[in-house]
């Protein structure tokens, strides 16, 4: 059986905290926890459940302290835990389970992150597999018979845990606040980061997250070192961003660029919300279109879904068409 050092990365989660280490109580030979500078009972909540709490001053990097959560670490593998998680009885006995089970070999395990959609703000999916478990210390191994290698990519196994996500707010406000601290700051984003910045905005953004990242997304535009997708990404940001602030030659610069390469659904949906707000609904409800039937999403599947549909349905209503809404109503499911 392989054992397990649970890490943690806290601050202010007097709320939650207690929820989720009695969800994972038993199953770990310690608990790590970090925190970042509570300042109501979260470490002293901790504190009733490991002796391994430890200040990390914070510096606006998640990376960081997560690294060092995971330094303090002493077991065979590392569990890696959010205070808003929690692991149902029956996923409870799967680890358990996974725990007796596991090869040595495997050197990550993903397990599924559930209901993400309700406060999810880079995310388009309920459930997906994230990397959960990690071996503490890897092992390299020597293969193939002739020009033999170190074997570099891990050992992936995804296991059938599923973890509940019962954040009591939504991170959007906070994340996009980080983006921009760092981008204001000369922080090139990498092609991940960029694309979940600009996911992020798309999926969680108002009209100020959008006018303060402008300026970094209309420049990623014009970035001869960023490829097609970064750079379609950039011009979905920048068209919201200028229709938002009502600069229509700015709007129509950066809509034309990706309809020129390959139109998206994001820009589609955007082109409708345009000539809806001018009052032309006839044409809106064509770009609506299009982003249902015609294009695909590249960061928001909303987009490509419930937002153009609706759309659709307001746009038929307005046109005094009460049977075609209803069919776009049907599709919506309401």
């Amino acid at each position: 059986m392989i054992t397990i050092s649970i890490c943690m990365i806290v601050k202010n989660e007097e709320e939650i905290l207690e929820r989720c280490l009695d969800s994972v109580s038993g199953l770990a030979e310690e608990i790590i926890i970090a925190d970042t500078g509570s300042t109501d009972s979260t470490k002293q909540i901790a504190a009733r459940y490991t002796e391994h709490v430890y200040d990390f001053p914070w510096n606006d990097d998640f990376s960081a302290a997560r690294n060092f959560a995971f330094s303090k670490a002493g077991m065979e593998y590392i569990y890696s835990v959010d205070a808003d998680e929690v692991l149902s009885p029956e996923n409870r006995e799967r680890f358990l389970l996974l725990k007796e089970k596991l090869l040595p070999e495997v050197e990550i395990v993903q397990m599924k992150y559930a209901n993400q959609l309700q406060y999810g703000a880079v995310y388009n999916f309920d459930e997906e597999y994230r990397p959960k478990l990690f071996k503490r210390k890897r092992d390299f191994v020597w293969e193939e018979p002739i020009h033999e290698t170190v074997r570099l990519m891990p050992i992936v196994y995804d296991s059938d845990i599923v973890i509940t996500h019962l954040p009591r707010e939504s991170h959007a406000k906070r994340d996009l606040a980080n983006f921009y601290r760092h981008c204001r700051e000369g922080y090139r984003l990498t092609k991940r980061l960029h694309d979940l910045y600009a996911r992020e905005l798309m999926l969680a953004g108002d009209a100020e997250d959008f006018a303060r990242a402008a300026e970094y997304f209309r420049a990623s535009a014009a970035d001869g070192d960023r490829d097609g997708e970064e750079v379609a990404q950039a011009c979905c940001v920048a068209a919201k961003a200028a229709r938002l602030a009502k600069d229509t030659v700015g709007f129509f610069k950066y809509t034309s660029k990706v309809i020129a390469e390959e139109a998206c659904s994001e820009i589609c949906c955007e082109m409708g919300h345009f000539y809806e707000d001018t009052g032309d609904t006839e044409e809106a409800a064509v770009w609506y279109y299009n982003a249902v039937y015609e294009t695909r999403p590249i960061l928001s599947v909303r987009t490509g879904g419930r937002e153009a549909l609706e759309g659709l349905v307001r746009c038929y209503e307005a046109l005094g068409c009460p049977e075609q809404a209803q069919s776009y109503r049907e599709e919506l499911g309401t």
